[in-house]
């Protein structure tokens, strides 16, 4: 299935919420009035857009249509040009999407270093082995990292992964200081003359103080190592979790200096629209987007695409 397609189908259950609750209120013909309006602002919260958000869509429409004759054509246009604007920014969140690292920002000289965090059950490990992946088609070498030295586990799923992709991996025992793992990654990566290091860490909960703080240290010691690392922190969240990936953008940002977000799981939800309230109210970036379950299933986001895919036939 072509990219475009599999976002089509991830956002299936989002765009079915718009259907169902927006599409009937913009008949041809009938006037936009508040009621119509207001009764829209809510059908664009439910799928986790958020207030603000949804508010700035409806200012534009209420500016430019509020009053008159409803063209369902003339309406759409104007809502999904808002929600480009939004997820656009400054514009520096249009990757070129023939080139699949254009998102990541890459040192100039030496390796690259991108730190992983995010809450349990995120997909984390999965998404880590995607981005390698995706890494190591574009001719990159990779070093990973198994960080989360608290789950065999895990230690055993990047270990598969590693040798499934065919790059080297940097472990310790169970129960290791997460720090020095990452360390030894760093290290190996320069050593090697590997062109990017990715630092996998265990997950944990933004409310949990002490593992935060565990973060915090992780991501001072990478910079002891190689000077201005980590070059990404990559937040990935889970698109199901709604609202509450605002918390942890927040959260995992003061800790880990998150430089952009990986977002899982948008086929599993109706609450696609959360990567636009996390960038109205974070300013973070979406940079790639996990659209199944498949190696290869990791996207570059690009807001004209998600807009598209979002109202597409609504």
């Amino acid at each position: 299935m072509a990219l475009f397609g599999k976002l089509k189908s991830a956002l299936k259950k989002t765009k079915d919420v718009l259907r169902t609750d927006v599409r009937d209120l913009l008949k041809a013909g009938e006037i936009l009035d508040e009621q119509k309006l207001e009764e829209f602002h809510r059908g664009l919260i439910t799928t986790d857009m958020g207030v603000e958000a949804a508010g700035e869509v409806i200012d534009s429409l209420r500016k430019e249509f509020g009053g008159r004759t409803v063209d369902p054509n003339a309406i759409w246009k104007d809502v999904k040009g808002t929600l480009k604007e939004i997820l656009t920014g400054d514009g520096s969140t249009t990757w070129n999407q023939d080139d699949p690292l254009s998102p990541l920002n890459m040192a100039e000289t030496g390796p690259t270093v991108i730190l992983v965090s995010g809450v349990n059950g995120v997909g984390k490990t999965t998404s880590i082995a995607k981005l390698a992946n995706y890494i190591s088609k574009a001719g990159q070498k990779v070093v990973l990292a198994a960080g989360d030295t608290f789950r065999a586990a895990a230690v055993e799923q990047l270990t598969m992964w590693s040798e499934r992709i065919g790059c080297d991996i940097v472990k310790k025992d169970e129960g290791a200081d997460p720090a020095s793992v990452a360390f030894a990654g760093c290290d190996q990566a320069a050593n090697t003359n590997a062109d990017v290091a990715i630092i996998d860490t265990a997950g944990r909960l933004q409310t949990q103080q002490n593992l935060m703080q565990e973060l915090e240290k992780i991501h001072r010691v990478i910079g002891k190592r190689i000077p201005d690392a980590p070059h990404e922190s990559l937040l990935v969240l889970d698109a199901t979790t709604g609202q509450n990936g605002i918390s942890q953008a927040s959260k995992f940002s003061e800790a880990a200096k998150c430089t952009g977000i990986i977002l899982t799981k948008l086929d599993g939800t109706a609450k696609g629209g959360v990567v636009v309230a996390i960038r109205k109210k974070m300013g973070i970036p979406v940079k790639y987007i996990g659209v199944g379950e498949q190696i290869d299933d990791l996207q570059l986001f690009s807001p004209d695409d998600f807009v598209e895919a979002l109202f597409e036939e609504v």
